[in-house]
């Protein structure tokens, strides 16, 4: 009778190793990234608005709660609004600047900025509310 010796099978490595190495590299990325954006200096006092009245810019289409539309003040369409936004321009990117009320159905929003890009805007800003609280 010959006998062998028997090895034992060997070890695979630990799958958790590497979604640890993974989870390091991203937290490393991470941390990079995010100083790369140098902060506001600490002596910076921003300025306070809360008490200014409101207004739209000037060659905006305002957008009312009812869907209206009004240009500088008046009632007007988005196809007439897009001809006038850039009447007596030469090189024009035909942008569209649009200010909704805060109460208007977001479906309403896309049916007048569908109507624009219809009537021949290509691009259209949405301008909205920002606060850095």
């Amino acid at each position: 009778m010959h006998l062998t010796a028997i090895s034992p099978p060997a070890k695979k490595p630990e799958p958790a190793i590497a979604l640890i190495n993974i989870v390091f590299l991203m937290l490393i990325f991470f941390l990079i990234a995010g100083t790369l954006a140098p902060p506001l200096d600490k002596d910076l006092t921003l300025v306070r608005t809360a008490g200014l009245e409101g207004r739209e810019p000037p060659d905006a289409l305002v957008v009312h709660a009812d869907g209206s539309t009004t240009w500088r003040g008046q009632p007007i369409g988005p196809a007439e609004a897009v001809a006038r936004s850039h009447a007596g321009e030469a090189d024009t990117d035909n942008a569209m600047r649009l200010v909704p009320d805060r109460d208007l159905p977001a479906k309403k929003l896309l049916e007048i900025a569908d109507d624009l890009r219809r009537n021949g805007a290509k691009r259209i800003f949405i301008v909205t509310e920002r606060g850095l609280d």
